[in-house]
């Protein structure tokens, strides 16, 4: 883990400081709900650090990447690599555990097939994140980067949420008057 070192702040690696954070949790006997929001912090710090250090944020390098017929720009392809192989690897470790950490079970969807609403849901994730650039992580950390882009981009994430719900709970009283 001596690789992470070069992420350190102020000489203390990130690594060194997770490992010392949780730890700390666990130690001074606090609530589970803070223990589970204080992972789940310490897990977005590490994953916006990722995006950034990947270079994800930069909405020019992922439309390159997504441009496979013009200027194709490959290198985001090594960060989904590595990205699903640790996946891999750690799924398979972590879910032979009873539990979380600071959970009484796991949280897994139990809904097992396809159907029009993933289908969907999927195109307009692909659709947007073509033409916007960004995707909801990248474009909350991008914010840091002082553009508009960004924020023009989570505006229209949050308002398209409400519409959707919105219309899906028309449909649904429509459906089950």
């Amino acid at each position: 883990m001596e690789a992470l070192g070069c992420w350190g702040v102020g000489g203390v690696s990130l690594w060194r400081w997770w490992i010392g954070t949780v730890e700390e949790m666990v130690s001074q006997g606090m609530t589970l709900g803070v223990k589970r929001n204080g992972m789940a912090w310490i897990a977005g710090l590490l994953f916006g650090l990722g995006l950034g250090r990947s270079q994800m944020i930069d909405r020019d390098r992922v439309l390159a990447f997504l441009d496979v017929t013009g200027e194709w720009d490959p290198t985001l392809l090594f960060v989904l690599g590595g990205a699903v192989g640790v996946t891999l690897i750690t799924f398979r470790v972590i879910l032979r555990q009873p539990h979380p950490w600071f959970s009484p079970a796991f949280d897994l969807p139990a809904k097992q097939e396809v159907d029009g609403r993933l289908i969907l849901g999927a195109a307009l994730f692909g659709i947007g994140w073509g033409i916007a650039g960004y995707c909801p992580g990248p474009g909350i950390v991008a914010l840091i980067l002082g553009i508009g882009n960004p924020l023009l981009f989570l505006v229209a994430l949050v308002v398209g949420s409400f519409v959707t719900q919105w219309v899906l709970m028309t449909l649904e009283r429509q459906t089950n008057p």
